[in-house]
Formats: C-alpha cells, sequence, structure tokens
C-alpha cells in the first residue's frame, strides 16, 4: 500500500531535544525521511507541541507561543535543508502537486491550545505561518477547556467561553480543529458548534482499551456523522491495557472505529515520537506495512485499506483547509 497520510507525530520536538546532532534524514526517531520513503508517505502532520504546565511552572507562560515558532523554523530549515525529498504543503491540492514532484508533504500543526492565552488573533497568524491543524488542549486545562481525565467531573466539563470563540474561528481561517486529549464534554461542545468536520488526529476506541484518552462509541459515531476522521493511534497503552500492542491489535481498533463511526471515519494518525517506537510491534513508520499487511489478513478489502491509509483524511483536509 502507498500514499499514507499520518495525522499526527512528534518528531519536531526530538528534533528540538537533539539540536544539531539530529536531522530530518539521519535521526534515531520513529519518523525521518528515510522511514518515511519506506512507508512511501504522501503527508506527514507534524505537531508543534508545547508543555504549557512547564512554562507556567517556569513563570514563562508566554515562552510558549515563541517556542512554537522556534519548532516551525526549525522544521522549515530542515525542509529547505531537503527540498528534494520534502516540501510544505498548506491544503490537498498542494499534497497532491508535491506528490506529482516525487516529495512528501510536510504538514504543520500544533499540539496545545493554550499557547493562544486568550489572543484570539493568533489563530490567524498561525495560520500565516502555515499552520493548519490544532489540539485544542494538551493534557492540562487551558484557557479553550479542559482535559481528558479519570475524574469525572472534569471529564464532564465543556469549553470555556474563550473556546467557543476559539472553534468560530477556526472554522473561519480554515484550520483543521483537533479534539485529542479533550474532555468529552469538550468534545460535545466543539461537535456541535463547528460548522464542518472535525478530527480527533491520534485517538482509539475506548471499548477495547478503557483509557479517558480514547473515545466512546457515541463520541465516534458522533464525530462520523459529521464527517470527521479518527487517526488511529500506536502508543501502546491506547491500544490495549498491557502488554506490547501488536498490528492486531491496532487492526482491532480501526475495526471497531469503521463499525461504529463508518468506513468513512477512520485513519491513521501514529502518535510517533511522541512515544518510543519499540513499545510496539511497528516501531517506525517504515514498518507500517506491517498494518497493511494485517488489514488484508482481516479481510479488508484494497478499496478499504486505500480510505484508511489516504482517502478518509485527504477528504477532510480538502473541505477544511
Amino acid at each position: 500500500m502507498d500514499k499514507l497520510i499520518d495525522l499526527h507525530c512528534d518528531t519536531i520536538w526530538r528534533l528540538m531535544e537533539a539540536g544539531e546532532n539530529a536531522t530530518l534524514e539521519n535521526n534515531p526517531f520513529c519518523v525521518n525521511l528515510k522511514e518515511m520513503r519506506r512507508a512511501d508517505t504522501m503527508a506527514q502532520f507534524f505537531a508543534c507541541f508545547v508543555d504549557m504546565q512547564w512554562f507556567q511552572e517556569e513563570n514563562k507562560f508566554e515562552e510558549g507561543y515563541q517556542y512554537v515558532k522556534k519548532m516551525i523554523e526549525r522544521l522549515r530549515k530542515e525542509v529547505e535543508h531537503f527540498s528534494d525529498k520534502i516540501a510544505f504543503a498548506k491544503s490537498g491540492k498542494e499534497i497532491e502537486e508535491n506528490r506529482e514532484e516525487g516529495k512528501i508533504s510536510a504538514i504543520l500543526t500544533v499540539e496545545e491550545g493554550g499557547i493562544l492565552n486568550n489572543k484570539i488573533e493568533r489563530i490567524e497568524e498561525l495560520r500565516n505561518e502555515g499552520i493548519r491543524l490544532m489540539t485544542v488542549l494538551w493534557n492540562y486545562e487551558n484557557c479553550i477547556g479542559y482535559p481528558n481525565s479519570k475524574n469525572a467531573e472534569i471529564m464532564a466539563k465543556g469549553l470555556k467561553p474563550f473556546g467557543f470563540e476559539v472553534i468560530e474561528r477556526m472554522n473561519d481561517v480554515g484550520m483543521l480543529i483537533d479534539v485529542s486529549h479533550l474532555s468529552d464534554g469538550g468534545f460535545w461542545d466543539i461537535l456541535q458548534t463547528s460548522r464542518v468536520p472535525v478530527v480527533a488526529s491520534h485517538s482509539n476506541a475506548r471499548a477495547l482499551c478503557p483509557h479517558p484518552r480514547n473515545m466512546t462509541d457515541d463520541m465516534i459515531r458522533g464525530l462520523g456523522e459529521k464527517g470527521g476522521v479518527i487517526g488511529v493511534n500506536f502508543y501502546p497503552p491506547f491500544i490495549r491495557e498491557s502488554g506490547k500492542a501488536t498490528a492486531k491489535n491496532i487492526v482491532s481498533h480501526i475495526q471497531h472505529i469503521a463499525n461504529v463511526g463508518g468506513m468513512e471515519s477512520v485513519c491513521i494518525g501514529t502518535d510517533f515520537d511522541g512515544f518510543i517506537g519499540e513499545e510496539g510491534e511497528i516501531g517506525k513508520v517504515g514498518q507500517i506495512n506491517i498494518l497493511y499487511e494485517e488489514l488484508k489478513r482481516a479481510k479488508f478489502t484494497e478499496k478499504q485499506i486505500e480510505k484508511i491509509w489516504r482517502g478518509n483524511a485527504m477528504r477532510v483536509i480538502k473541505e477544511v483547509i
């Protein structure tokens, strides 16, 4: 199977941590240019992840926004350096154009809407920087809303007033809204507020693995009915309660999401480099063919696998950004 679209990886964060000791071509991470070529990646969404809790504890909250700009600049330098192999894309059309030129597409995202710090104009600023998707929060409360939690009271909380403004503005400018990490209450607020499909870029099915980061069947169904997609996450604790996660386990989540939300609702969102790949059977993006073979064994048709691999994600990309 070719032309993979992966909605989430944390490779920029790894590159920032490694400094001069790693490049997008040569690094020991789950995602690099060599691995993406092995996977025949069509488009890779690169998250600018920021731990705003750390910045807050250091009394440097505003620096989180500047750190995102540094992450964007780091990926820009990498893309420029390897411009014969990879190029930025800001739309579905650009993804297709890059593919025709034999290049992988890099799509910039932000993982932690707390960097907005109640400044709505930052959404447009980020879009002008090339950001095309924002995960509205990470694992802590922010100006938009509340995170997933084992605490039922927190999990039921919805968006804050500023959060509703954010959803409206993201719709206006053409930026994908990502509900992964969000509280259940916040999810439903977004689903009812957004005028366009939303995504859960790296989440799985709670019915198969009861982690609060995963989605209930009602959430999967609701997101699917609104035309959204769920990128299946390869992080083992979101796949099974204990033990090493296998490709067969990942297929179980894909099958469940397709059964509940419809075949058009499931895609790939590996979360590679947000965790060490060796924790699962598929340790690098270049090994994703293992999943393709497992899907075939599970009697998925080529047409269905094409939707999972890229078709469903591309449909939403073209509709929203």
